[in-house]
């Protein structure tokens, strides 16, 4: 049985996001075929959590071959945009510091169900522990179409760009 919502989804406004795709571009630095959000519609900056979603199109760089004929959506993917969307909290209020915010680990993921394109993904998230400068701890789940399809906890850890990269 999955737990509660971290947000009650029905309270929430989802036709006038507080961050566009444009604000979300201005924070995360994902892009192209690797950014997994759309739109954030809802922030919660005294509990630390916030609500966002991804389109998935039927144009999704993983669609024509996971798998050929049943586009289903990876978990890793479905992972990457839950991160996608702690990440941008932890950059927008900076609770980490440094250039990004990169994984560093995520425990107790469960895939409820499945995900196809032509669907909306709602991302929840809520900061659950904070180290700062060090690490963030969030909680996190995924909802389509009222079902909860996805949850799971991760850690975010402050990223400095000349950090162990000789490019």
């Amino acid at each position: 049985m999955p737990p509660p919502a971290i947000y009650d989804l029905s309270a929430i406004d989802f036709s006038r996001p507080v961050f566009d795709i444009e604000a979300i571009r201005r924070v995360n630095p994902q892009r192209n075929q690797m950014e997994q959000l759309t739109a954030i519609v809802y922030v919660d900056t005294q509990n630390h959590g916030l609500v966002g979603y991804k389109d998935i199109t039927e144009s999704e760089f993983w669609v024509t071959g996971h798998m050929p004929g049943f586009p289903l959506m990876p978990g890793v993917i479905m992972c990457e945009a839950a991160a996608q969307l702690a990440a941008f909290y932890a950059q927008k209020y900076n609770l980490l510091g440094g250039d990004f915010v990169g994984f560093g680990g995520m425990d107790e993921i469960r895939f409820r169900g499945p995900i196809f394109p032509n669907s909306r993904l709602i991302l929840l998230a809520r900061l659950t522990n904070l180290r700062p400068h060090r690490r963030a701890t969030f909680e996190f789940q995924g909802v389509v179409d009222e079902r909860m399809v996805f949850t799971g906890s991760m850690i975010g850890v402050p990223i400095t760009r000349d950090q162990g990269m000789d490019v």
